[in-house]
Formats: C-alpha cells, sequence, structure tokens
C-alpha cells in the first residue's frame, strides 16, 4: 500500500504552529510498513485542497489529512472530501451525543456551529475523538481511502493509535509489526555504519534508523501472514542488533522513553535521585516526573540559577564561582557533590551551562554546558557544546544528563557486582 498525507490548516503555511503531525504520521505509516512517499500542506480554502486532493488521489491508495474538522467556517476538509467522493453529509447521531455529552462534563453549552462536526460523509466509518469533539472518519471510493484526523496533535495521535492503526491493518492481506531497538549516545551516521551490511542485505524484515535528539532508534519491520511468523522474523535481528550495542540500547519497548529506562533501572537497583538544575531550569526534574512511579526513587530538585542559590543550597564555594565562574566543571562537580550531601540520595544529576541566546563569550560560548553526575560518592563531569536555540539546547542539555545518569549507574552496578 502507498499512503500520503496532507495537513490542513493556513495557520501551518504562516508558521505559526509547527507541523508535527505530519512528522507523527509519517513514522507510524513507516511501522505499519505502509509507504509514503508525498506529503503536503494546504491552507484552508476548498478550491486548492479539491486540486490537491484530486493529484493525490492519482498517486496513492491512501490519502490521511489532518485538520480543518472544527466548527468554523473555515474548516473544510470534510465537506471537501465529500464534495470529491461524491458523498452527501448527513447527521450522525452517535457523534451529535458524543459533542453534546463533551460539552455537558464541562458544564459548558455548545453553539450551533458544533453540530456542524457531527455532520458526516454518507457511508463514511467513524473514529471516535476521546480528546475533543470533532469525530475522525475514513471515507472509501473503488480507487482510495481517504482518512481524516483532527488538528491538535494530542486529538490526533489518540485517534490513530486507537482507531487508525486497527483500520489499516485491515486493509493489509499481511501481518505487519514492527519492533524499535532504542540507542542513546550514538550519532545516527555511527548507527548507519553498524548496520551498513545488513541495511545492504535486507528483504524481510527490514530495518531502518530515526534520529532523535541524544537518541537513535533502530525500527526492526517484518512482514508475514501471522504475527507469530512477523515476531520470528523479528526476534533475530535485534538479537543482533543488541550484540552490535550492547549497553547503548536503552530499551526494545516502544512505549520506554530513556526518563523510564532510567527510573527502572534505579528501582530494580534500589537507588533514589535527585536534581539540581542551572540554565535547565527544572526541566530535567519535570522529565523525570513524567515516570508514573517516580515518587519511590526521586526525592529532591533544586533550581539554583543564581551564584547566591548555588551557594545557599548546594554548598558551591565562593572561591570555585570566583575563579571558575558558574559554568565550569569545578562547579559542576561541587553542585552534585553538595545535592548528595544535603539529600542524602543515591545519584545525583547537576547542570550548570549557558543556554543563550546572550550571556557567551569567546572563551564559554553559548551552548558550553556541564552535566555532572554523582553515584554513591563517584562524581563524573561532561563538557558538552550544544548548537541551536535557547529552547534546543535546554532540551538536549536534559538528554544529555539522563543518559550520563544511566551510562554512570551502569557502570556502578558493574563494579558492584565485581565486589
Amino acid at each position: 500500500m502507498t499512503a500520503e498525507i496532507i495537513c490542513v490548516g493556513t495557520e501551518i503555511l504562516l508558521g505559526n504552529i509547527v507541523n508535527t503531525n505530519a512528522a507523527y504520521l509519517a513514522e507510524q505509516l513507516a511501522g505499519l510498513g505502509i509507504s509514503c512517499y508525498y506529503q503536503t500542506v494546504v491552507g484552508d480554502n476548498g478550491e486548492r485542497l479539491l486540486e490537491t486532493l484530486e493529484l493525490a488521489a492519482k498517486r496513492s491508495e491512501i490519502i490521511i489529512l489532518s485538520g480543518g474538522l472544527g466548527p468554523t467556517q473555515d474548516d473544510l476538509t470534510k465537506e471537501t472530501v465529500a464534495k470529491f467522493c461524491g458523498k452527501k453529509l448527513l447527521m450522525d447521531e452517535k457523534s451529535k451525543k458524543q459533542i453534546a455529552e463533551y460539552f455537558e462534563k464541562r458544564k459548558m453549552k455548545p453553539t450551533e456551529n458544533n453540530w456542524k462536526q457531527a455532520m458526516l460523509p454518507d457511508g463514511a466509518r467513524v473514529f471516535e475523538n476521546h480528546n475533543g469533539t470533532a469525530p475522525g472518519m475514513a471515507v472509501e471510493t473503488k480507487k482510495n481511502k481517504f482518512i481524516l484526523l483532527p488538528g491538535p496533535p494530542e486529538e490526533l495521535k489518540l485517534m490513530f493509535e486507537e482507531s487508525v492503526a486497527p483500520y489499516l491493518k485491515e486493509q493489509s492481506p499481511f501481518v505487519i509489526l514492527s519492533q524499535t531497538v532504542k540507542t542513546c549516545g550514538l550519532s545516527e551516521s555511527f548507527v548507519e555504519e553498524q548496520l551498513r551490511d545488513l541495511i545492504d542485505k535486507q528483504t524481510n524484515p527490514t530495518i531502518a534508523t530515526y534520529a532523535k535528539t541524544g537518541e537513535v532508534h533502530v525500527r526492526v519491520t517484518a512482514k508475514a501472514d501471522s504475527q507469530k511468523e512477523a515476531s520470528k522474523l523479528i526476534k533475530p535481528m535485534v538479537k543482533e542488533l543488541k550484540s552490535r550495542f550492547g549497553n547503548d540500547i536503552y530499551s526494545t519497548d516502544d512505549g520506554v522513553t530513556l526518563e523510564k529506562a532510567l527510573a527502572d533501572l534505579l528501582q530494580s537497583a534500589g537507588l533514589t535521585i535527585s536534581c539540581a538544575e542551572s540554565c535547565t531550569g527544572g526541566l530535567i526534574s519535570a522529565t523525570l516526573i513524567n515516570v508514573p512511579g517516580i515518587s519511590e526513587l526521586y526525592k529532591a530538585g533544586f533550581v539554583t540559577y543564581s551564584n547566591k542559590a548555588k551557594r545557599k543550597l548546594l554548598g558551591v564555594k565562593k572561591g570555585t564561582l570566583e575563579k571558575y565562574g558558574a559554568v565550569s566543571s569545578q562547579t559542576a562537580q561541587e553542585m552534585v557533590k553538595g545535592l548528595l550531601a544535603e539529600t542524602k540520595t543515591d545519584v545525583g544529576i547537576a547542570v550548570t551551562g549557558i543556554a543563550g541566546p546572550d550571556g557567551g563569550t569567546k572563551e564559554k560560548p553559548v551552548g558550553l554546558v556541564y552535566i555532572s553526575c554523582n553515584v554513591k560518592g563517584k562524581v563524573t563531569v561532561k563538557e558538552c557544546h550544544f548548537n541551536g536555540t535557547r529552547e534546543k539546547i535546554r532540551r538536549a542539555s536534559v538528554t544529555t544528563a539522563l543518559m550520563l545518569a544511566r551510562s554512570c549507574v551502569l557502570e556502578y552496578l558493574s563494579k558492584e557486582i565485581l565486589k
């Protein structure tokens, strides 16, 4: 099967919002073994959307559209698809009831145009929206399948996982199964080079690399007559990847994030953790706290943005700050030592750096970040040089801090085993 993605919204064309839906949908399609050769962004204009549909229908079997399902007059996706497919719009009573319940739960009164969202193309397969009011749908013709999804990412993602992925799997005569091997601390070019022989020879299963911030994911996808057969094809490949990358692999489970992998490692070892942050401003703590059950492991977090806070809360020496500066290996080391002394936890992470856009010098440019980790008194400091916006530098610092903590804990555990 071939597919293409059409994202509808003038706000995307104007750059008012980042089009994360296209990236998400493309990755999901790849995981389902569906080739996606085209992506298009079109504004809230019926004529231009109709032209886009005409072109897409000629070259792709599946056309996935996101956005334009709202209650306002410029939400034209459903109406345009219905027109293209020669379908009438009819009131779907079940969708209307769900919209009414949505407003009732929030003690709000729907306006008349909200019922527009319950007008669906005749014969459409409805996908319930559990995060909003606009139902999704699949509209089928002899040649094409049009899948319409709401624009808000939190609505689109849940709908895709709950309804669209199962629908797409039904369309394939084969079972397509994927497993993701997640590595951290490696570059995409390095990972691809290590896999070059496998990529050159791949048939079934196939492998593909996806770069994330500080991570590279390798997706293994197999096609077979049954899930059991597909799983059998995947297992040897995953085993081979494990032998090549070892501890650089933090998970082979799609649902496990780097922070979850670190939390699981800490829990299995019976270790607690705390954080001291300067340039990241609490992002490391916030990321860890996203993990359910982290309260058993995470004890405290300090945002020590000023020198005074570093001295008062973490015991960083005044002389260290005056001689080496707040952004230095020495300060990072004293921050993490003071953190463990103050919190009595087993593992500590500390970060200090220059996130920009101002504050950099020739000696200490924007993007210079020192990350330290303390595991039971053993301190490791990493000097990092990140590029990009303030937000990108802070996010990269968070990912690198989690990677460093994981590496240091693994090193500690390996030495404990040898004792």
